[in-house]
């Protein structure tokens, strides 16, 4: 069982779990509690399996009107704290929006974007960086056309990839497949 730590830089309580070491980083910004973010067995397997060091970032324990640029700062907190320097940075439906800012703010530390579902939100890519998007083929939360958007705006450095069969919950339910597919793709970087 991997075990959730709370990080309290000025008195927030952040939690995080920290799992697998390696040359590849991937930190996962969640929206939900980190037991129930549905992320945990892609985290696994690709620190188990990969060979990856995977950082989820949950939700503070007030998260009530915290924007998306306060949980990006939370997310650089714990990067400093864990003594990471650069990271591919990403999150599923509303935590790959918070990866998005996290990405725009702070490029010099970002290798990529990893996108598990897109949010119609007006937040452009950072500039210089590759951006995986994966997408569940029959996602009503995060529908196909922000992804295909997205991509639209960057399409030498951004692709997309669909989990066939899938809805919006695909990282709890295909959690293999999405896996393998950023296992595949970050094994390039």
């Amino acid at each position: 069982m991997t075990q959730k730590t709370i990080f309290e830089p000025e008195g927030r309580a952040v939690p995080f779990v920290d799992e697998g070491e390696g040359p590849v980083t991937l930190v996962l910004v969640t929206n939900r509690d980190l037991e129930a973010d549905g992320l945990g067995v892609i985290s696994h397997y690709l620190a188990e399996e990969a060979g990856f060091r995977v950082v989820r970032v949950g939700t503070r324990a007030a998260a009530d009107g915290v924007s998306v640029q306060e949980r990006a700062t939370d997310a650089v907190a714990v990067l400093d704290h864990l003594d990471i320097a650069d990271t591919w940075v990403g999150g599923h439906g509303h935590g790959s929006t918070i990866a998005r800012v996290f990405a725009a703010e702070h490029t010099d530390r970002v290798n990529g974007l990893l996108m598990l579902g897109v949010e119609d939100e007006q937040i452009p890519l950072a500039p210089g960086i590759p951006v995986l998007i994966i997408q569940a083929e029959n996602d009503d939360v995060t529908p196909a056309a922000p992804a295909e958007a997205l991509q639209a705006t960057a399409p030498e450095r951004a692709s997309i990839t669909r989990i066939p069969g899938a809805d919006h919950y695909f990282p709890a339910t295909h959690p293999i497949e999405t896996a393998v597919v950023i296992e595949e793709y970050l094994d390039w970087d």
